[in-house]
């Protein structure tokens, strides 16, 4: 069983900059692929970026490349998302996800989510 709690989200202003946060508690975070997916209201969780279990391999959704970094430190169970120039469209839900097997971008590849952290960005 992988439990996963992220942080970092909040209120941000057009331009800004965050970084999310999911530590993963589980005995070998270096045997889970992870992702970044989010959900914004009234639409579909989408897929965000990715990240190999041993971070040599990264991912990411077109709506995001050039702007989004995601990481992860596996001496420390936690994977991140950088997230420069953000744009109002970029407000949503944000979750991490972990993949036994898989990588990439179907949310039916991973087998663990977090509960979500509000991301919004102010015009």
């Amino acid at each position: 069983q992988v439990q996963l709690v992220e942080s970092g989200g909040g209120l941000v202003q057009a331009g800004g900059s965050l970084r999310l946060s999911c530590a993963a508690s589980v005995r070998t975070f270096s045997n889970y692929n992870m992702g970044w997916f989010r959900q914004a209201p009234g639409k579909e969780r989408e897929f965000v970026a990715a990240i190999s279990k041993s971070g040599s391999g990264t991912y990411y959704a077109d709506s995001v490349k050039g702007r989004f970094t995601i990481s992860r430190d596996n001496a420390k169970n936690t994977v991140y998302l950088q997230m420069n120039s953000l744009k109002p469209e970029d407000t949503a839900v944000y979750y991490c996800a972990a993949s036994t097997y898989y990588s990439g971008n179907l949310k039916s590849h991973y087998n663990y989510w977090g509960q979500g952290t509000q991301v919004t960005v102010s015009s």
